[in-house]
Protein backbone atom coordinates (compact mmCIF):
# COMPACT_ATOMS: atom_id res chain seq x y z
CA UNK A 1 0.00 0.00 0.00
CA UNK A 2 2.62 2.38 0.88
CA UNK A 3 4.58 1.66 -2.16
CA UNK A 4 1.33 2.29 -4.41
CA UNK A 5 0.51 5.42 -2.47
CA UNK A 6 4.08 6.58 -3.27
CA UNK A 7 4.24 5.60 -7.22
CA UNK A 8 1.19 7.77 -7.81
CA UNK A 9 2.48 10.79 -5.74
CA UNK A 10 5.47 10.24 -8.11
CA UNK A 11 3.35 10.42 -11.35
CA UNK A 12 1.36 12.64 -10.14
CA UNK A 13 3.97 15.60 -8.39
CA UNK A 14 5.56 16.22 -12.19
CA UNK A 15 2.31 17.89 -13.10
CA UNK A 16 1.83 19.86 -10.17
CA UNK A 17 2.38 23.22 -11.37
CA UNK A 18 1.18 24.93 -8.54
CA UNK A 19 0.81 23.70 -4.59
CA UNK A 20 -2.01 23.08 -4.15
CA UNK A 21 -3.17 22.43 -0.43
CA UNK A 22 -7.02 21.91 -0.87
CA UNK A 23 -8.58 18.57 -2.00
CA UNK A 24 -12.67 18.44 -2.74
CA UNK A 25 -14.29 15.59 -3.96
CA UNK A 26 -17.35 16.27 -5.66
CA UNK A 27 -20.17 14.10 -5.82
CA UNK A 28 -22.97 12.93 -7.76
CA UNK A 29 -24.69 15.97 -9.32
CA UNK A 30 -22.45 18.61 -8.44
CA UNK A 31 -19.64 17.94 -11.09
CA UNK A 32 -19.97 21.67 -12.71
CA UNK A 33 -18.03 22.98 -10.14
CA UNK A 34 -15.10 22.34 -12.64
CA UNK A 35 -16.38 25.31 -14.63
CA UNK A 36 -15.47 27.62 -11.77
CA UNK A 37 -12.07 25.83 -12.10
CA UNK A 38 -9.27 28.03 -13.93
CA UNK A 39 -6.00 27.01 -15.19
CA UNK A 40 -7.24 23.35 -15.23
CA UNK A 41 -4.87 20.96 -15.91
CA UNK A 42 -7.78 17.78 -16.14
CA UNK A 43 -6.19 13.85 -15.75
CA UNK A 44 -8.02 10.82 -16.41
CA UNK A 45 -8.44 8.27 -13.80
CA UNK A 46 -7.28 5.69 -16.53
CA UNK A 47 -4.08 7.30 -16.45
CA UNK A 48 -3.50 7.47 -13.51
CA UNK A 49 -1.21 4.69 -11.58
CA UNK A 50 -2.90 2.66 -9.29
CA UNK A 51 -6.25 4.65 -9.29
CA UNK A 52 -9.47 2.99 -9.33
CA UNK A 53 -11.97 3.86 -12.47
CA UNK A 54 -15.40 5.35 -11.42
CA UNK A 55 -17.75 3.66 -12.83
CA UNK A 56 -21.39 5.45 -12.02
CA UNK A 57 -22.92 7.95 -14.54
CA UNK A 58 -22.31 11.79 -13.30
CA UNK A 59 -18.85 10.67 -12.13
CA UNK A 60 -16.62 11.31 -14.70
CA UNK A 61 -13.60 10.24 -13.43
CA UNK A 62 -10.67 13.04 -13.81
CA UNK A 63 -8.52 14.26 -11.42
CA UNK A 64 -8.46 18.36 -11.83
CA UNK A 65 -5.40 20.48 -10.79
CA UNK A 66 -6.16 24.43 -11.26
CA UNK A 67 -7.53 27.58 -9.16
CA UNK A 68 -10.56 28.20 -7.69
CA UNK A 69 -10.95 31.66 -7.43
CA UNK A 70 -7.49 32.22 -5.69
CA UNK A 71 -6.86 29.06 -4.61
CA UNK A 72 -4.86 26.36 -5.71
CA UNK A 73 -6.76 23.15 -5.31
CA UNK A 74 -7.10 19.43 -6.57
CA UNK A 75 -10.29 18.40 -7.73
CA UNK A 76 -12.03 14.83 -8.01
CA UNK A 77 -14.45 15.03 -10.80
CA UNK A 78 -16.12 11.69 -9.29
CA UNK A 79 -15.59 9.81 -6.77
CA UNK A 80 -15.18 5.71 -6.02
CA UNK A 81 -17.96 3.53 -4.17
CA UNK A 82 -18.28 0.71 -1.83
CA UNK A 83 -21.43 -0.42 -4.02
CA UNK A 84 -19.24 -0.69 -7.01
CA UNK A 85 -17.68 -3.50 -5.97
CA UNK A 86 -14.36 -1.53 -4.64
CA UNK A 87 -13.29 -2.36 -1.09
CA UNK A 88 -12.74 0.44 1.05
CA UNK A 89 -8.88 0.60 0.92
CA UNK A 90 -9.43 1.01 -3.32
CA UNK A 91 -12.36 3.80 -2.24
CA UNK A 92 -10.16 5.93 -0.08
CA UNK A 93 -7.00 5.62 -2.50
CA UNK A 94 -6.75 8.74 -3.77
CA UNK A 95 -7.40 10.62 -0.25
CA UNK A 96 -4.01 9.10 0.64
CA UNK A 97 -2.44 9.95 -2.53
CA UNK A 98 -3.87 13.62 -1.68
CA UNK A 99 -1.95 14.17 1.74
CA UNK A 100 1.47 12.99 0.40
CA UNK A 101 1.29 15.19 -2.80
CA UNK A 102 0.51 17.82 0.29
CA UNK A 103 -3.04 18.35 0.85
CA UNK A 104 -3.91 19.85 4.03
CA UNK A 105 -7.98 20.22 3.64
CA UNK A 106 -10.06 18.30 2.52
CA UNK A 107 -13.99 19.34 1.25
CA UNK A 108 -16.19 16.60 0.69
CA UNK A 109 -19.74 16.76 -1.83
CA UNK A 110 -23.16 14.46 -1.92
CA UNK A 111 -26.51 13.96 -2.87
CA UNK A 112 -28.17 12.41 -0.21
CA UNK A 113 -31.73 11.78 1.24
CA UNK A 114 -33.48 13.49 3.71
CA UNK A 115 -34.58 12.14 6.40
CA UNK A 116 -35.28 15.48 8.81
CA UNK A 117 -39.24 16.22 8.62
CA UNK A 118 -37.70 19.73 9.07
CA UNK A 119 -35.39 19.65 5.37
CA UNK A 120 -37.03 20.51 2.07
CA UNK A 121 -35.55 19.08 -1.32
CA UNK A 122 -32.76 21.45 -2.82
CA UNK A 123 -31.75 21.89 0.73
CA UNK A 124 -27.89 22.51 1.20
CA UNK A 125 -27.24 20.45 4.37
CA UNK A 126 -23.50 21.20 6.28
CA UNK A 127 -22.49 18.40 7.88
CA UNK A 128 -21.27 18.29 11.69
CA UNK A 129 -20.70 14.36 12.15
CA UNK A 130 -21.41 11.43 10.75
CA UNK A 131 -22.45 7.76 10.97
CA UNK A 132 -21.01 4.65 9.66
CA UNK A 133 -22.90 1.93 8.51
CA UNK A 134 -20.77 0.82 6.24
CA UNK A 135 -20.10 -3.19 7.21
CA UNK A 136 -15.79 -2.15 7.08
CA UNK A 137 -14.15 0.33 8.46
CA UNK A 138 -11.62 1.59 6.11
CA UNK A 139 -8.67 1.67 8.66
CA UNK A 140 -9.28 -2.28 9.46
CA UNK A 141 -6.10 -4.30 8.71
CA UNK A 142 -2.53 -3.51 9.43
CA UNK A 143 -1.83 0.03 9.91
CA UNK A 144 0.91 2.13 9.28
CA UNK A 145 2.13 4.49 11.22
CA UNK A 146 3.44 6.69 8.66
CA UNK A 147 0.18 7.25 7.57
CA UNK A 148 -1.60 8.02 10.61
CA UNK A 149 -2.61 6.18 14.37
CA UNK A 150 -3.62 3.09 15.09
CA UNK A 151 -6.77 4.37 17.07
CA UNK A 152 -8.59 7.34 15.93
CA UNK A 153 -10.00 9.65 17.40
CA UNK A 154 -12.79 10.77 15.31
CA UNK A 155 -14.79 13.60 18.41
CA UNK A 156 -14.05 16.34 15.39
CA UNK A 157 -14.48 14.44 11.88
CA UNK A 158 -15.47 17.46 10.86
CA UNK A 159 -13.93 20.79 11.07
CA UNK A 160 -16.20 23.05 13.39
CA UNK A 161 -13.93 25.97 12.22
CA UNK A 162 -14.86 25.45 8.87
CA UNK A 163 -18.46 24.78 9.91
CA UNK A 164 -18.99 28.31 11.33
CA UNK A 165 -17.04 30.31 8.29
CA UNK A 166 -19.57 28.36 5.90
CA UNK A 167 -22.74 29.15 8.08
CA UNK A 168 -21.42 33.00 7.98
CA UNK A 169 -20.78 33.02 4.24
CA UNK A 170 -24.18 31.52 3.42
CA UNK A 171 -25.53 34.09 6.08
CA UNK A 172 -23.52 37.07 4.21
CA UNK A 173 -25.33 35.72 0.53
CA UNK A 174 -29.04 34.93 2.08
CA UNK A 175 -28.12 30.96 1.21
CA UNK A 176 -30.72 29.10 2.84
CA UNK A 177 -28.49 26.11 4.93
CA UNK A 178 -29.53 23.34 7.39
CA UNK A 179 -26.86 21.08 9.72
CA UNK A 180 -26.98 17.47 9.82
CA UNK A 181 -25.52 14.09 10.69
CA UNK A 182 -25.04 11.95 7.78
CA UNK A 183 -25.59 8.42 7.53
CA UNK A 184 -23.43 6.10 5.11
CA UNK A 185 -24.83 3.29 3.71
CA UNK A 186 -23.80 0.72 1.38
CA UNK A 187 -25.96 1.56 -1.51
CA UNK A 188 -26.78 0.77 -4.33
CA UNK A 189 -30.80 0.81 -3.78
CA UNK A 190 -32.02 3.74 -2.32
CA UNK A 191 -33.48 3.04 1.19
CA UNK A 192 -37.03 1.80 2.12
CA UNK A 193 -39.49 3.63 3.92
CA UNK A 194 -38.35 1.71 6.86
CA UNK A 195 -35.16 1.91 6.39
CA UNK A 196 -35.43 6.09 6.47
CA UNK A 197 -37.58 5.79 9.75
CA UNK A 198 -34.28 3.83 11.88
CA UNK A 199 -32.00 6.30 10.19
CA UNK A 200 -33.85 9.19 11.40
CA UNK A 201 -34.25 7.16 15.03
CA UNK A 202 -30.58 6.37 15.02
CA UNK A 203 -30.25 10.34 14.50
CA UNK A 204 -29.51 10.76 11.05
CA UNK A 205 -30.45 13.80 9.58
CA UNK A 206 -29.62 12.54 5.88
CA UNK A 207 -28.23 9.56 3.91
CA UNK A 208 -25.95 8.11 1.34
CA UNK A 209 -23.42 6.13 -0.04
CA UNK A 210 -19.91 8.15 0.04
CA UNK A 211 -18.18 10.78 2.37
CA UNK A 212 -17.60 8.58 5.46
CA UNK A 213 -14.73 6.54 4.21
CA UNK A 214 -12.86 9.28 2.73
CA UNK A 215 -13.59 11.88 5.75
CA UNK A 216 -12.46 8.75 7.85
CA UNK A 217 -8.99 8.48 6.32
CA UNK A 218 -8.69 12.18 6.03
CA UNK A 219 -8.93 12.20 9.57
CA UNK A 220 -6.37 9.19 9.78
CA UNK A 221 -3.78 11.77 7.94
CA UNK A 222 -4.36 14.48 9.87
CA UNK A 223 -6.12 16.48 7.18
CA UNK A 224 -8.98 19.10 8.45
CA UNK A 225 -12.11 17.93 6.63
CA UNK A 226 -15.60 19.83 5.77
CA UNK A 227 -18.42 17.80 4.14
CA UNK A 228 -21.70 19.50 2.47
CA UNK A 229 -24.78 17.53 1.26
CA UNK A 230 -27.33 18.19 -1.66
CA UNK A 231 -30.43 17.14 -0.31
CA UNK A 232 -32.49 15.42 -3.70
CA UNK A 233 -34.78 13.85 -2.18
CA UNK A 234 -37.05 13.16 0.95
CA UNK A 235 -37.18 10.27 3.36
CA UNK A 236 -39.82 11.49 5.23
CA UNK A 237 -43.35 10.20 6.52
CA UNK A 238 -46.24 11.24 3.59
CA UNK A 239 -43.09 12.85 1.42
CA UNK A 240 -41.40 9.92 -0.17
CA UNK A 241 -42.02 9.54 -3.49
CA UNK A 242 -39.83 7.59 -6.33
CA UNK A 243 -36.54 8.71 -7.18
CA UNK A 244 -34.25 8.07 -9.79
CA UNK A 245 -30.61 8.73 -9.91
CA UNK A 246 -31.50 10.83 -12.80
CA UNK A 247 -33.60 13.16 -10.36
CA UNK A 248 -30.80 13.51 -7.81
CA UNK A 249 -28.15 14.66 -10.98
CA UNK A 250 -30.82 17.34 -11.92
CA UNK A 251 -31.67 18.28 -8.58
CA UNK A 252 -27.71 18.57 -7.69
CA UNK A 253 -26.95 20.80 -10.91
CA UNK A 254 -29.91 23.17 -9.50
CA UNK A 255 -28.45 24.10 -6.37
CA UNK A 256 -24.67 23.36 -7.55
CA UNK A 257 -24.19 27.30 -7.81
CA UNK A 258 -24.97 28.10 -4.29
CA UNK A 259 -22.84 25.31 -3.24
CA UNK A 260 -20.04 26.55 -5.10
CA UNK A 261 -20.05 30.49 -3.71
CA UNK A 262 -20.01 28.91 -0.09
CA UNK A 263 -17.04 26.85 -1.28
CA UNK A 264 -15.30 29.33 -2.99
CA UNK A 265 -15.81 31.54 -0.34
CA UNK A 266 -14.63 28.88 2.36
CA UNK A 267 -11.19 28.18 0.99
CA UNK A 268 -10.13 31.82 0.61
CA UNK A 269 -10.20 32.40 4.45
Amino acid sequence: MLTKIQETADYLRPLLKLNPKIGIILGSGLGNLVSQITDQIKISYHEIPNFPISTVEGHSGKLIIGKLGNVEILAMEGRFHFYEGYDMKSVTFPVRVMKAIGIETLLVSNASGGVNPAFEIGDIMIITDHINLFPENPLRGENFNELGPRFLDMSEAYSKELITKAKQIAARHNIKVVEGIYVGTTGPTYETPAEYRYFRNIGGDAVGMSTVPEVIVANHAGMRCFGISIITDLGVPGKIVEVSHEEVQLIGNSVQPLMTLIIKELIQV
